[in-house]
């Protein structure tokens, strides 16, 4: 093997086992925060690590300190973190060891990741199929392009590949099928690499799994796949240039299953003597003193190998007693970063425009992402049933395969977790990807990638790696859809910190935050209600909206007031607080009671951000309040707005503030009789009405 690899590789292999060594001497100090270490891995890694170019991206797991090592990470980059330091290149302090996120110009790209084993697993594919579409479109990374293309030793920018790392236990993963899935059957430019040490936690291989890596992603048709040694450096540098080299010209996926030894605790939490009955057959598999033999073969000398050595141990020991000295975060720190700013902050543009026809809200949908497509290529619309054929099971995307073809708007697999989660990967390479879950019943599956993966990136990333994605979600009861078709899930979603949420009443509203949702570079959920898609409810023609011009914007965070009213003193006023369906419950009720003139009405639009002031003026104004939802109202999002709304305005009520939500009940019935029975209504909302106003 060429000298100067050998020697980058010994050098790396050192680094990182000194370091496991380091922190196991100093255990009292670095275990104040959870770590894992590559020791016994360290072959492999560092073997992979030296042939990333910068236009390639890397999804890392917990176990990968040799890895970012060879990407030409320092000790005290990686000390910053596992000390949870103010300069952690990778968080600022906000998450574990070896969990990076890199975006530097010279090294491969790192979007964040979890600890949950396996989930990066959906969003590196994502990366992948990103890359696959913008050599498809001829399109720029513009993630890459920013770096001057001198950046990159050898190869076009377009020529960037994805690893994703992942442990062997993880691989019976649901999640982990998702993605081999896809990668198989679109061949995209991926490497999964799988470090295979026989051990989950404490159960092992023989407890856990069928059968290894390799031979699982046999069942995936167009996956290729090798088994190597990971704890030899030239059996896994010289395996891996082959697969790398295949990936970059062919343009196709592979998995390299590697079996290592574990040679140190799971987590510095989780100590190996307490349940491993193979320590001493592990350390006979140490990768150190084979790379070592074969640097004594290939002409270096022990001197040579004492020098490096001694080296190492002095600049790791160094390095770590100046991250010991460095500056903790600020209480203030933990105030930024939740989502990247928004260009947009006005409602601006034409709402109504002079001769434009009414349409319906699924229209407007329609029209706003048919209108981001033609002028944005990087815009691209997936899901299930969103294809040609169909064009989405609400026809919501009904002519744009047709219009912008089958690699812009296209099918998934019955996924909602790779749906949801790929949305992390598209997005790293610069795309912004448009998608949907058929029902709000459906997003369960999903939520795992959209709590762990989607709304954490920009805040663990210290801003580095904001998820910009759509996800629209077709949400409530309609035409007798039963349990599986009508539920609202919104509370569920808003206690997920990090996405903003949509829930609009009509169709301008939902073009014009369909509009925002595009440009902003965060994370958007929009809830579309089935029954006010085509207002064919009853009581629902005012979800028809005049369609908004092409420039119509509407910014999240800024209510609608409705039927707005002066103070009266003289009568009793209320303010009714809702969204979605509610809206026209809560108009309709108003009208037909005859008090348009006594009820302010106040449309959210967004979820979150949420307008409080404007709720709050309202409030203090009319001194009663009702909260309107279609969800059961039992710990529900109205039901803590509600209480929010009690307190911040309680010396200027008259009567307590009231939910109104569906039945308290697990289900939606079939049956229209107890359909209706479960739902509010008009009439439900009239009868509240009434009982506060007389409170």
């Amino acid at each position: 093997m060429n000298k100067d690899i050998l020697k980058k590789g010994f050098t790396n292999l050192v680094t990182a086992k000194t370091m496991a060594e380091l922190y196991e001497a100093n255990f009292k100090v670095v275990s104040k925060y959870v770590h894992a270490t590559s020791r016994g891995h360290e072959a492999i890694q560092t073997a992979l690590g030296m042939q990333l170019l910068p236009q390639d991206y890397a999804f890392p797991y917990y176990r990968d300190d040799a890895m970012l090592l060879a990407f030409g990470m320092t000790p005290y980059d990686l000390m910053l973190q596992v000390l949870a330091k103010k300069d952690d290149p990778f968080s600022g302090g906000r998450t574990y060891y070896s969990h990076p996120s890199l975006k530097d110009a010279d090294k491969p790209k790192i979007p964040h990741q979890s600890s949950a084993t396996g989930m990066q697993a959906i969003p590196a594919t994502g990366v992948a199929m990103g890359l696959q579409y913008l050599e498809k479109q001829g399109l720029k990374n513009s993630v890459t392009s920013e770096h001057a293309k001198a950046s990159f030793p050898s190869g076009r920018i377009e020529d960037g590949l994805v690893v994703c790392s992942l442990g062997d236990a993880s691989v019976t993963e649901g999640e982990i099928a998702e993605a081999f899935q896809m990668a198989a059957l679109k061949q995209m430019p991926i490497l999964y690499l799988v470090q295979d040490n026989g051990w989950d936690i404490s159960a092992n291989e023989a407890e856990t799994r069928a059968q290894n890596a390799a031979e699982y992603a046999k069942g995936f048709h167009g996956l290729e796949a090798i088994s190597i040694d990971g704890a030899n450096f030239i059996e896994s540098y010289e395996a891996l240039e082959k697969v790398i080299k295949t990936i970059r010209e062919e343009r196709r996926p592979f998995l390299v299953h590697a079996k290592v030894p574990l040679l140190n605790h799971h987590t510095s939490g989780v100590r190996m003597e307490w349940y491993r009955d193979d320590l001493e057959e592990a350390k006979s598999r140490d990768p150190y003193p084979v790379l070592k033999q074969q640097m004594l073969d290939n002409g270096f000398t022990q001197k040579d190998i004492d020098t490096i050595e001694a080296e190492i141990k002095t600049l790791v020991e160094n390095d770590f007693q100046n991250a010991l000295k460095a500056e903790d975060p600020t209480p203030e720190d933990l105030f930024t970063h939740d989502f990247a700013p928004t260009p947009i902050t006005e409602e601006k543009g034409e709402r109504s425009p002079e001769g434009a026809e009414k349409v319906v809200m699924v229209d407007c949908a329609l029209f706003a992402v048919e209108e981001l497509m033609r002028e944005h290529p990087e815009c691209l619309l997936y899901g299930q049933d969103v294809g040609g054929r169909l064009g989405g099971v609400f026809r919501e995307a009904a002519t744009l395969a047709q219009k912008f073809g089958d690699d812009r708007v296209f099918n998934t697999p019955i996924q909602e977790a790779f749906i949801v989660g790929s949305t992390v990967g598209m997005s790293a390479v610069g795309l912004k990807p448009i998608v949907e879950v058929q029902f709000a019943d459906y997003i369960w599956p999903g939520l795992n990638q959209l709590f762990t993966e989607v709304s954490r990136s920009c805040y663990l990333s210290n801003g580095k790696w904001p998820v910009s994605m759509i996800l629209r979600v077709p949400i409530g009861a309609y035409g007798s859809g039963g349990p599986y078709h009508s539920s609202s899930v919104e509370s569920v979603v808003t206690n997920i910190r990090g996405v903003k949420i949509a829930y609009p009443s009509n169709g301008a509203d939902l073009k014009g935050l369909m509009k925002a949702a595009y440009h902003d570079p965060n994370p958007v959920v929009i809830f579309e209600h089935k029954g006010l898609y085509w207002s064919k409810v009853p009581g629902t023609q005012g979800a028809t909206s005049v369609e908004p011009a092409e420039d119509y914007v509407l910014p999240f965070g800024k209510a609608w007031v409705l039927q707005e009213i002066w103070k009266q003193d003289d009568v009793e006023t209320c303010t009714i607080v809702t969204y979605g369906m509610g809206v026209h419950w809560a108009m309709n009720a108003s009208e037909e009671l005859g008090l348009k003139d006594q009820i302010e009405v106040i449309d959210l639009r967004t979820l979150y951000p949420l307008d409080e002031a404007t709720i709050m003026k309202s409030v203090k104004k009319t001194g009663k309040c009702l909260v309107v939802t279609e969800e059961p109202s039992n710990n529900s999002f109205a039901r803590a707005l509600s209480g929010k709304i009690q307190e911040e305005c309680f010396k200027y009520l008259d009567a307590p503030v009231v939910t109104i939500g569906s039945e308290n009940m697990p289900a939606i019935p079939l049956n229209s009789t107890l359909e209706q029975t479960m739902i509010p209504s008009t009439e439900k909302v009239k009868a509240k009405i009434e009982v506060l106003l007389n409170y």
